[in-house]
């Protein structure tokens, strides 16, 4: 049961976290593009229907990255689940390398529901009202992102390499 709990978590992990990750990560570049493409107050970019047809396909590029993001997050509930589960079947819920792993999830989920998700919002209402989008909202954008990615590396390398363990993997 806990090779069988084990591999749902690692699936869940790869199919969940990994997009979330990557379309996080290419999120704030897009929106930069749209904002060149479409100046403030314009319908299209600044070469014709061409460049309108290549700022509305930036433009749904952003659309279908923060879908993403808000879709594979919420499916992304099963990897704690059922981390928790096979911690508990492995009994090493009180191990140091766990609780380490398991506040960092908790700060990687609050960083993704606090400030990565609501601010690509935010740009996504912005490029949409024609607003005009400041580098610097991107940038953070993407620090808060690059952070989330980083915690959840570290929680990766935790899980495989677990210091202190005393399984023997």
């Amino acid at each position: 049961m806990t090779k069988f709990l084990l591999s749902l978590h690692v699936l869940a992990a790869i199919l969940a976290i990994g997009p979330v990750t990557v379309a996080a990560s290419m999120f704030p570049q897009a929106v930069r593009r749209v904002a060149v493409a479409v100046p403030v107050g314009t319908a299209g970019g600044g070469d014709g229907a061409a460049g309108a047809g290549a700022a509305q396909d930036d433009m749904s590029t952003v659309r279908l990255l923060h879908r993403i993001c808000r879709v594979y997050s919420g499916l992304g509930v099963a990897v704690p689940v059922l981390g928790f589960a096979t911690a508990a079947a492995m009994g090493v819920l009180g191990d140091a390398w766990l609780i380490a792993s398991i506040t960092l999830t908790a700060a990687a989920a609050g960083i993704l529901l606090a400030f990565v998700l609501p601010r690509q919002e935010e740009l996504l209402e912005d490029l949409t009202g024609r607003q005009p989008v400041e580098r610097a909202r991107t940038a953070r954008l993407a620090m808060f992102t690059g952070l989330f990615n980083l915690l959840w590396a570290t929680v990766t390398v935790l899980m495989i390499v677990r210091p202190g363990s005393t399984t023997g993997a």
